[in-house]
């Protein structure tokens, strides 16, 4: 009798635990998806940009460091479809990611392969024109003096410094110092080199500023009129107050969690949201416009579902072709959205452009291509985060470490007045110099809470070239 009932409990809690898989393949839990998404959306991108082995990217930039469910996270990969999946053990989680030529590789969370492939047609980038040849400077403009083939020295005082692990910080990936218009320094870490793109994370937004820049500067939009007719709230909604200008700034007053640790707004909108824009634009209002600052990917998803109205609105065509950024992808969603909080993928070098470009004021090769004093207007204090962040999706200092919160790290740390910064999730910076006709760009990856500070290494970098 005692082992029949043995046998009828074992039968039991056997088919609970077969109910229990059932239930999770068929509706896995939100965080199991996002994880599942994820790992599919950065081994996509990796895998067809980077030209990098997949099964490396999930150890090294997936698994690494992650949350401890993503080291049971399984991938495949089409190639010939241009399909990841991605799901915990090979069985749980269902994500999905798809490459499409052109437009990077997009989270498909609602598994509509045709709807993601007819929002992002196919792009023939080897055929994109070469950048436009030099027009004489402006006056009083600084032309940049940058060479289609720039390579650093490879001794003396600053390419010991690039090299110093110490100044890199963990799991850097590569360093390029550009002074007066060239590279004059540069490292790469193991694996990695010149020509392979990586990701910026939020220092996609700064290139989202500069892709609005280059809109105003061709006409047509205005930075202090309500964008709602492109978000699409009605009338009668308090958020039609809402200007480009507070999103840039990031005080839109809109709800937005920012928080990574779990299911977030910016985790569910990277990574199970197809239409991300849409998602943000969803969130309630919590303060008046312009008067709160709130850290927001979902700003700059706004902001990229405004600028992109129209026609010609291609990224490349507006800003990575002048500059010479062939290797820039900036990835689009799932409904064709320019991910503009997260998702531009370039070689360093490029990275590099951007910052020169900036720092030249907007006017590239002796082209004016921003308008004059945007760039002012940029890297000028939100009124919602003064002495912390900029008017242009950027930041006036470096990580704050250590230093107390009211205090500025880069002071602190004996770096000038004027550098302001670009900075991205896991350890990604480019400082900027105007001073010193200065730039610098650190990639890799290195989780916050391992505390690299790359101040260090900028300041090194100044005492060198003086």
């Amino acid at each position: 009798m005692a082992r029949l009932w043995i046998k009828r409990l074992a039968l039991g809690l056997l088919g609970l635990l077969l109910l229990g898989l059932l239930w999770l393949w068929a509706l896995p839990p939100a965080m199991l998806r996002v994880g599942a998404s994820y790992a599919a959306k950065i081994v996509c991108s990796n895998v067809f940009l980077a030209n990098r082995d997949a099964q490396a990217v999930l150890r090294d930039d997936v698994q690494n460091h992650g949350h401890p469910l993503l080291k049971y996270m399984r991938v495949t990969v089409d190639r010939e479809r241009g399909e990841v999946h991605a799901a915990l053990l090979g069985v749980v989680g269902k994500g999905l990611a798809l490459h499409r030529p052109g437009h990077g590789c997009a989270v498909v969370a609602d598994g509509d392969l045709a709807a993601a492939r007819a929002a992002a047609p196919a792009i023939d980038v080897t055929a994109a024109p070469p950048p436009a040849p030099p027009r004489p400077p402006e006056p009083g403009a600084l032309p940049p003096n940058w060479p289609e083939v720039d390579v650093a020295p490879t001794s003396g005082q600053l390419a010991a410094v690039v090299n110093l692990p110490e100044l890199q910080g963990p799991g850097m990936r590569a360093v390029v110092v550009v002074h007066k218009g060239r590279v004059v320094g540069e490292t790469y870490g193991p694996g990695f080199g010149p020509d392979t793109p990586l990701l910026g994370w939020s220092m996609t937004k700064t290139a989202t500023a500069a892709l609005i820049g280059r809109r105003l500067h061709e006409g047509g939009l205005t930075l202090d009129t309500p964008l709602a007719p492109a978000l699409g709230w009605p009338a009668s909604d308090a958020r039609t107050a809402i200007t480009a200008s507070q999103l840039l700034a990031m005080s839109s007053g809109l709800h937005f969690d920012e928080g990574y640790g779990g299911v977030s707004d910016v985790t569910r909108m990277l990574y199970l949201e197809p239409d991300m824009a849409a998602y943000a634009a969803s969130l309630p209002l919590l303060h008046p416009p312009g008067t709160q600052f709130n850290y927001s990917s979902g700003s700059s998803l706004l902001l990229s579902r405004w600028w992109t109205q129209g026609a010609n609105i291609d990224a490349r065509r507006l800003l990575f072709t002048p500059l010479g950024m062939r290797s820039a992808t900036l990835e689009t969603d799932a409904r064709g959205t320019p991910v503009g909080s997260s998702y531009l993928y370039a070689t360093a070098k490029d990275w590099a452009r951007l910052g020169l470009f900036l720092l030249n004021d907007g006017v590239w090769q002796g082209q004016r291509l921003l308008p004059e004093g945007y760039v002012a207007r940029m890297t000028a204090a939100s009124p919602a985060k003064p002495g912390s962040y900029g008017q242009g999706h950027l930041w006036l200092h470096g990580p704050q470490g250590p230093t107390p919160e009211g205090q500025d790290p880069d002071v602190a740390q004996g770096l000038l007045a004027d550098t302001w910064w670009m900075r991205g999730h896991d350890g990604q910076f480019i400082a900027v110099v105007p001073s010193k006709q200065l730039v610098v760009v650190r990639l890799g990856l290195t989780p916050s809470k391992l505390g690299y500070q790359p101040q260090g290494l900028v300041k090194k970098v100044l005492e060198a070239i003086r």
